[in-house]
């Protein structure tokens, strides 16, 4: 418990706020999605079609797999992921607030019908399950349980939850069972300040930045066997 107790100067004090406001918000949205629905979701998740998405997911399949379950380690697997997180994500490629040539190609002559069936369908599949190097998962589960306290890393789970299923309200991904080289890639983008849709808050962007890169390859196996 003593890896997640910051001190007055550590760093992770810097992080504290925000991951209690997310909390916090989570519980909101959480307790109001009974009358009103999450504001990630919307009514247009309850639009998404899974069987119209599987029709409309075959050029998906070509990088991701017919399920949702890439077998490229470069390429991320979205079989289960949150239905919510994968509408942000193809809005995000279709306007440029993120960017990759492929997915923003893909993504631009969807239209919000295509996106919330793609998003029904994949999220419906099971993720393939995966392992993690044995030589890494030790100093990943301290990294990713514990934070460092040292340099202000923030426990993974304090977001992403103890088994790596994220928060859909919050609109924290499910990262359980990820390719680690797909993480690597992503982390290594948010500390060059290349990816930025972790919002106003910045988390992903700020907590990379106190990463090294030996903590980066250790947490990111311990998530690919995460299950």
């Amino acid at each position: 418990m003593d890896a997640l107790k910051p001190s007055s100067t550590s760093p992770f004090s810097a992080f504290l706020p925000l991951l209690i406001a997310g909390v916090l918000l989570a519980g909101s949205a959480l307790a109001g999605s009974a009358l009103a629905g999450s504001a990630l979701a919307g009514s247009a998740l309850a639009a998404g079609s899974a069987e119209s998405g599987k029709v409309k997911s075959v050029t998906c399949s070509a990088c991701h797999g017919m399920d949702g379950n890439s077998l490229n380690p470069e390429w991320p697997s979205i079989a289960g992921q949150h239905e919510s997180y994968l509408i942000n994500s193809l809005n995000s490629f279709k306007s440029g607030a993120r960017q990759n040539v492929l997915m923003t190609g893909m993504a631009m002559p969807l239209s919000d019908e295509d996106i919330n069936d793609l998003a029904a369908y994949f999220a419906a599949q099971k993720p393939a399950p995966k392992v993690a190097d044995p030589a890494l998962a030790t100093a990943g589960e301290r990294l990713y349980r514990g934070g460092n306290k040292d340099s202000g890393v923030p426990a993974c789970l304090a977001c992403h939850g103890p088994t790596g299923l994220g928060n859909p309200a919050a609109g924290w991904p499910t990262i359980a069972g990820q390719h680690a080289p797909y993480t690597v890639a992503q982390l290594k983008a948010y500390r060059a300040k290349e990816r930025s849709t972790d919002g106003d808050t910045q988390m992903m962007r700020n907590v990379s930045t106190l990463l090294t890169d030996d903590e980066i390859k250790a947490v990111t196996s311990y998530i690919q066997g995460l299950r």
